[in-house]
């Protein structure tokens, strides 16, 4: 395994990150999630990323399921120590459920204050390592297209309440650091700017959706990355599952997200999706690469990523994306790449 130093910290964090959404839910038992964990630090994975929302789809019933597999993990085998544990708290939605009480979920310092007690009794710890903002408090169009859709409203919790909630965590030791998800050029240059004008710890990474099929985070956010060294947490790399292959030519092979979680995935089933996957995997055949690995790869050799976030279903698909870390991708399969690129530009934002 590889390793990146998160600038300005102490954590060296794996190039390849395990995601763990689907445990829980109707994709992976406990035991697949113990499976998978002790198969990843085997392979020399040291970071994990959860939610308080997980497993995915969120219901009522499986709130908190994943997380509470990690802490049960976590107690079994004594390796807490060795670990570093990413969650998310999550953004504004209606999804009443969550924090029982209110009617829905903010970024303010109430609810921001029950959410890590919840999240730090799932995982059976004291401290969660990069605690981040799942989605932004303010109306924005995040999972599907590129357009901004202004929405004026005055009922947005202030970007300073929320970071100095989050400086307040680090001061009671509750989190290390803290980082944003799902966010905009125009936000996070907010936390870097308040940041330096209130003198709060600004946040440490960005997990945003990075794919062939979703390079949009190179647009604007990819040279704050750079320069302001706050690196990407690349997430859906396989674009939910479509840079497998496993999709093309209409396919949907039983038990996948595509089969069990109906129209959940919309931002990937665009008109371009299939033609620029096949594209892809067209490339991936002319070097006899596996597109998959092709794919993950492709992510995690990007200056501005720090960790690649691979989420499996089986063991199988987990070695797989694991052994992505070894693939060597040169010059000239980039170019075949970004050959792809100009003619299908970012077919699933």
């Amino acid at each position: 395994m590889k390793f990146n130093k998160i600038p300005n910290t102490d954590l060296n964090i794996s190039q390849i990150c395990l995601g763990t959404m689907t445990w829980g839910s109707t994709q992976n038992t406990e035991q697949d999630g113990f499976e998978q964990m002790d198969y990843a630090v085997s392979k020399g994975i040291n970071f994990f990323d959860t939610a308080e929302l997980y497993s995915i789809p969120p219901t009522k019933e499986t709130c908190g399921t994943t997380s509470r597999i990690i802490g049960n993990w976590l107690k079994k085998t004594k390796k807490r120590d060795s670990l570093i544990i990413a969650d998310k708290v999550t953004g504004r939605s209606g999804m009443n459920w969550i924090r029982p009480g209110e009617t829905e979920t903010r970024l303010n310092k109430k609810q921001i204050n029950i959410a890590i007690d919840n999240s730090l009794r799932n995982l059976q710890t004291d401290h969660v390592d990069i605690y981040q903002l799942h989605w932004p408090d303010r109306p924005l169009n995040i999972f599907s297209g590129l357009e901004y859709e202004h929405t004026e409203t005055a009922d947005i919790v202030p970007i300073l309440e929320t970071m100095e909630t989050m400086a307040s965590l680090i001061k009671a030791g509750k989190i290390r650091y803290y980082g944003l998800s799902n966010e905009t050029p125009w936000g996070t240059s907010q936390y870097l700017k308040l940041a330096e004008k209130h003198n709060i710890p600004k946040p440490i990474t960005i997990q945003n959706a990075y794919s062939l099929i979703n390079r949009s985070y190179e647009v604007g956010l990819a040279e704050i990355s750079i320069r302001e060294k706050i690196g990407l947490l690349a997430y859906s790399p396989l674009g939910g599952g479509h840079l497998s292959g496993k999709y093309l030519g209409g396919k949907k092979p039983a038990g996948t997200r595509e089969v069990l979680w109906g129209n959940r995935f919309d931002r990937y089933r665009t008109p371009n999706t299939q033609p620029a996957v096949q594209a892809y995997y067209d490339v991936a055949k002319k070097y006899d690469l596996d597109l998959a690995q092709m794919a993950i790869q492709f992510c995690t050799i990007q200056k501005f990523v720090t960790s690649t976030i691979i989420g499996a279903t089986s063991m199988e698909q987990l070695k797989k994306d694991i052994d992505s870390i070894d693939l060597v991708l040169t010059n000239e399969i980039i170019k075949d790449i970004n050959n792809v690129q100009l003619i299908y530009s970012n077919p699933c934002p």
